[in-house]
């Protein structure tokens, strides 16, 4: 387990070291300078430079590089050119709403696929996997901003069971702050529990249709406890795959919901420092993203050893 765990961290980190390069060399060869567009097209040139010196822009891109990557290595993210304030602040403020959303979102969604696709799959043919897999078709097709904008519709303007946006902090308590993400969780849940459910159907499916299940029902057990006790678990690596990618998504690709709820979370300050060409802020923030999704994976590949010894041994 230690040699598999070694190999495994090994990968996260050139994973980082190679993500790293990719995100500051495509953002940095993005269009347009951020001094010229903070201080309007209108002001001198000389202006312009000593802002870019100010800005540590007028460095070499090797040289910017290595300093943003040893800046991150000691948590310093550097300082946003729009807003002057350093961004590790910024990220703190815009995380605490937009990883509980995503914690909250992927509690949903499993809570609803697991048992609607063990359910599927164990009345395989019958009404209720029709019904299951109707269900899902429909929450595969349907945008969940459309499905968003339907919630806020229903339950904040017509029922005014929650508000239609904005979060009122966690300092108002647990149940305020997890009151204004339900709308948003729900609306990002329910189109993956759709995916999740099927992915679960189908790996059960699959697990039943081997020798050992029918081994197991030829000793006595019964058709639900054959699945409780031995397919189950036996069909988890492709449903453990997806859940880490799901998390993956809920936390970096929120950003349409986060619009439609006016929630202050990272999707939102992406794109605002995009608009502004606020280009640290925007490294730095996909950088955070994209360690979250290799660590999320770092975290899948330990569950699938812990779930299938086999791979510790093949490692």
């Amino acid at each position: 387990m230690l040699h598999y765990l070694a190999k495994r961290l090994l990968s996260l980190g050139l994973s980082l070291a190679i993500a790293s390069m990719v995100i500051f060399a495509v953002i940095e060869v993005a269009p347009g300078d951020p001094a010229s567009f903070m201080l309007g097209t209108g002001a001198q040139e000389d202006t312009v430079a000593a802002l870019r010196t100010e800005l540590g822009l007028d460095q070499d891109k090797l040289s910017r590089y290595v300093s943003w990557v040893g800046g991150m290595l000691t948590g310093d993210f550097g300082t946003s050119y729009t807003y002057r304030t350093p961004v590790v602040e910024m990220v703190k403020d815009r995380l605490w709403v937009s990883l509980p959303l995503a914690i909250y979102a992927l509690a949903l969604s499993t809570l609803i696929a697991l048992p609607a696709g063990i359910y599927a799959a164990a009345r395989r043919g019958k009404m209720g996997d029709i019904a299951v897999m109707g269900a899902t078709q429909l929450g595969v097709a349907v945008p969940n901003f459309w499905f968003a904008m339907l919630l806020v519709l229903v339950f904040a303007i017509n029922l005014r069971w929650f508000s239609a946006g904005g979060f009122v902090g966690w300092d108002k308590g647990l149940m305020a702050g997890l009151h204004a993400l339900t709308l948003p969780a729900i609306a990002l849940a329910l189109p993956q529990a759709a995916i999740l459910a099927r992915v679960m159907r189908s790996a059960l499916l699959e697990v039943l249709g081997e020798d050992f299940i029918r081994t197991a029902r030829a000793k006595g057990l019964s058709h639900a406890q054959a699945i409780r006790r031995h397919g189950v678990r036996n069909a988890l690596i492709p449903v453990l795959t997806i859940v880490g990618l799901q998390f993956s998504f809920l936390l970096a690709g929120a950003i349409i919901i986060e619009q439609v709820f006016y929630l202050p979370g990272l999707g939102r300050l992406v794109f605002q420092a995009i608009s502004a060409r606020d280009l640290i802020v925007v490294e730095s923030v996909v950088m955070l993203l994209v360690f979250a999704v290799i660590l999320v994976n770092f975290f899948v590949d330990l569950a699938y050893a812990l779930v299938d010894p086999r791979l510790r041994r093949a490692v």
